[in-house]
């Protein structure tokens, strides 16, 4: 298996395997397609192979779109230039299971990534993608985990960077780009003010990879790695139900591509598995277009805490809608004060502090259990997108912090009195 061109999603019209995003005949977006993406003839030695590779995304570069073929032993520029995303844990999580009334559920945890989300994954290979092609900057519109990763990729890289951000993005992200030494645009205006910019100067500037726009049908593709993880860690099998966050959309419908390429190979059997998308109330246009019944998403103008999914127009939507419903899933919402609930939730039962995006999903698995539409039964994984540390501002009102203390026994003994807790 391996990349052969890129391919409209809505035509089927084919390109060659090179700096374009649309397709000439209808518009459509476009995507990579592979050549022999059938049953393996050794599934045990591919999965050896795999098992062997390196401890980052690198280990699927048969599944990747790299146009000079899969690293070898040597190690290709795609593995040794960018910083080694991938290869996070998957958590079981039995004591948010216990609390939830759900029999097993595992967090996929990519705060765990170089720059603490699973953007790392989708820059990596965008990042290998535009060093083929011939890029000599790399940039972005980002919500702000994909301005860190960008930034600090390039960093690795010794090649410039530019990203374009929201200028309310929060302060913690700001710095976490900063720090790379990159340069960073803060623009007035939403998410999609900016991605309009970044389209306006992906056409102006020839020698710019645009890592979401100019080259993003490599760039998606880094997204189907949490699926081949997921199937991996637990032991070459799939799970009954997924929760993924939705900002862009990319990130679940490449999950379920992933699942699905499995599958044609023969590395998983063909169960049976749902695929839930969760969002923000303040920016849910796909989660309102599947409550309505309807193909197509109505932009939205954001105004939530959970700022890396605030994309009002989101590219993927329709496709979300899609790979939901072919899955008998759902795709539902909840509004800031239950994101920061399941924030804490996670956090106080599993040690996992997630960030805004990880409360929208638990949030929206607590929603869905209460509501029905969830098996409690069933074996079921969400995806911790980031790290907590990078929206503190999101759990920082009602937090039980008290007063200094005297350094003496008698000072914590009042102090451990006023608790009225067990001694």
């Amino acid at each position: 298996m391996g990349a052969s061109n890129l391919k409209c999603r809505e035509c089927a019209a084919e390109y060659a395997l090179e700096a374009r995003y649309v397709c000439e005949r209808c518009f459509g977006p476009l995507e990579v397609a592979y050549a022999n993406a059938r049953l393996a003839d050794d599934i045990p030695g591919l999965r050896r192979r795999i098992q062997g590779g390196p401890q980052n995304i690198w280990r699927y570069a048969d599944f990747l779109p790299l146009a000079g073929g899969p690293p070898g032993p040597s190690g290709r520029l795609a593995s040794r230039v960018g910083l080694p995303a991938g290869c996070t844990p998957l958590i079981r999580a039995d004591r948010l299971a216990e609390r939830l009334g759900l029999r097993e559920v595992w967090v996929k945890n990519d705060a765990a990534n170089p720059t603490h989300s699973f953007k790392d994954r989708v820059v990596a290979v965008a990042l290998a993608a535009a060093v083929e092609l011939g890029f000599k900057v790399l940039a972005c519109p980002s919500t702000g985990n994909l301005a860190n990763a960008v930034a600090a990729a390039a960093a690795r890289a010794g090649i410039r960077s530019v990203v374009l951000i929201p200028a309310d993005l929060e302060p913690q992200k700001i710095i976490a780009t900063g720090v790379y030494g990159g340069t960073m645009v803060p623009v007035q205006g939403t998410y999609d003010d900016v991605n309009r910019l970044a389209s306006e100067l992906a056409d102006d500037r020839e020698d710019w990879a645009f890592v979401n726009v100019n080259v993003r049908p490599y760039y998606a593709e880094g997204s189907k790695t949490i699926g081949f993880e997921i199937a991996e860690q637990l032991g070459w099998r799939l799970p009954a139900q997924i929760v993924v966050p939705v900002a862009s959309g990319a990130q679940l419908v490449k999950i379920d591509k992933a699942f699905r390429e499995l599958i044609s190979l023969g590395l998983v059997e063909d169960t049976p598995y749902k695929v839930f998308g969760a969002q923000a109330t303040g920016c849910s246009p796909v989660a309102a277009a599947f409550r309505q019944g309807h193909d197509v998403v109505q932009p939205v103008r954001p105004s939530t805490i959970a700022k890396s999914l605030a994309i009002g127009n989101p590219a993927d939507g329709p496709y979300v809608l899609d790979v939901v419903r072919r899955t008998g899933g759902v795709v539902a919402d909840v509004d800031d004060e239950a994101v920061v609930s399941a924030m804490r939730l996670l956090a106080a039962t599993e040690g996992i502090f997630g960030e805004t995006a990880g409360g929208v999903t638990l949030g929206v698995l607590r929603s869905l259990l209460a509501s029905g539409l969830l098996d409690p039964d069933a074996e079921t994984v969400i995806i911790n997108s980031g790290d907590g540390l990078k929206t503190l501002d999101a759990v920082a009102d009602g937090l039980n912090t008290s007063s200094a203390i005297r350094p003496t026994l008698d000072a914590f003994l009042a102090f451990e009195a006023s608790l009225g807790g067990p001694r």
